[in-house]
């Protein structure tokens, strides 16, 4: 469990304050969070083995809300030193430096493979999609999913931050 949240709420725990891990929780999930960190912290003090069951009642508990807020199911906490992908140590540098342009650059790239990818299987099966029902059905499987593909890959891209609901950033036709 090495999250920015765990991480964020062992923190809390171990300076016994609260609001190091409150930035990570949505406002309306801040009184459950208080709540659970009153509850654990004098179990912490018990030993070893009810200092374990505490902190990780309270990790859970704080991952649970935090996922909440961003309208995603808490699918239990995760185990340290999971493969995040490329992404994330990209966007974590970006946090740090104050530039996204290596994650943009990256995203892009895989944005233009992907698009390539998909488009090419548009543009081989529109050449034999005169020939039956089934090939035609086929191409229309494969163009129709490359538009809805674009489409959501725009919709994400426009998206409200999670838990952000003061703010739209719905795209426009050009």
């Amino acid at each position: 469990m090495d999250g920015p949240v765990v991480t964020a709420a062992r923190t809390a725990l171990e300076r016994g304050d609260v609001d190091l891990v409150l930035p990570f929780v949505p406002v309306d999930g801040e009184d459950e969070v208080r709540n659970m960190f009153d509850a654990v912290l004098p179990v912490r003090a018990l030993g070893e083995e009810p200092r374990g069951v505490a902190d990780r009642l309270f990790f859970e508990t704080v991952v649970r809300v935090h996922r909440t807020g961003e309208g995603a199911p808490f699918t239990g906490l995760k185990p340290a030193g999971l493969d995040v992908g490329p992404v994330i140590p990209l966007a974590e540098r970006a946090v740090t430096t104050g530039s996204s342009t290596e994650v943009a650059d990256y995203l892009c790239g895989v944005l233009r493979d992907q698009l390539t990818h998909r488009l090419g299987e548009v543009k081989a099966l529109a050449v034999s999609k005169d020939v039956s029902v089934t090939h035609a059905r086929a191409w229309v499987e494969a163009m129709l999913g490359f538009q809805v593909f674009s489409h959501r890959v725009l919709t994400a891209l426009t998206a409200s931050p999670p838990g952000d609901t003061e703010h739209s950033h719905a795209h426009r036709a050009a």
